[in-house]
């Protein structure tokens, strides 16, 4: 039988946070076979939307192939924390984000936190090749076509993250925001002023569709 003490109770007089964690029974470790089931259920079938998220972080092939392998390495490293049956993808994504920011970190030798808006606008700065913008246009394009496909590749780093996010992988405001560690509301303004973007980069397109007549006809 286990003895309560004093400091287990609360001002009211129930049992606290803590002891009630305390008298919980440790969570039992995963099997490798379980692992593997829950790699080959809910992790793998996620493949193609981590890498896309990665090609967009990072605009290089090579870079995004590592972060993506070095993202399901922690998640096999941490699957005891993973609650079996969850949201598989936007934990995914989570890890790859820190990791994204953590390698960041270590390039430029800074032990403080990293700043993820500082680190995006950094990367808009880079010169990308015509055959990196090809591939990530290709990653996308079978989903939204190739005009969709080059707008969303044409917006800043940060307003195509959350429109990738949103409306390519259907995450919520609430999953976005956690996925990249910024305020609901930060992630409705974005997502506004990128769609905004969009429809202003997509016009002539659907004048030249016929989708909308010209105002002069």
């Amino acid at each position: 039988m286990k003895v309560l003490y004093k400091t287990d109770l609360d001002g009211n007089g129930e049992l606290s946070t803590a002891a009630l964690k305390k008298s919980e029974p440790p969570k039992q470790e995963l099997t490798d076979a379980e692992k593997q089931q829950i790699f080959e259920e809910e992790f793998y079938p996620h493949l193609q939307s981590v890498y896309n998220f990665a090609y967009h972080l990072t605009f290089n092939e090579a870079d995004s192939k590592d972060l993506m392998q070095e993202t399901f390495l922690k998640a096999y490293r941490f699957l005891d924390s993973y609650a079996k049956g969850t949201n598989a993808r936007a934990w995914l994504f989570k890890i790859l984000r820190n990791a994204f920011i953590n390698e960041h970190r270590r390039r430029d030798k800074q032990p403080t936190s990293v700043d993820y808006d500082e680190i995006v606008q950094r990367h808009e700065g880079d010169d990308v090749t015509d055959n990196n913008f090809e591939v990530r246009s290709e990653a996308v394009t079978g989903r939204v076509g190739d005009e969709v496909a080059q707008a969303i590749n044409a917006l800043p780093v940060d307003f195509r993250t959350v429109v990738l996010l949103c409306d390519i992988e259907g995450f919520t405001y609430e999953e976005i925001a956690k996925i990249i560690d910024i305020p609901i509301g930060t992630v409705r303004s974005r997502l506004h002023r990128a769609r905004h973007e969009l429809k202003k980069k997509l016009y002539h397109y659907a004048q030249k569709q016929g989708y909308i007549l010209d105002e002069r006809e």
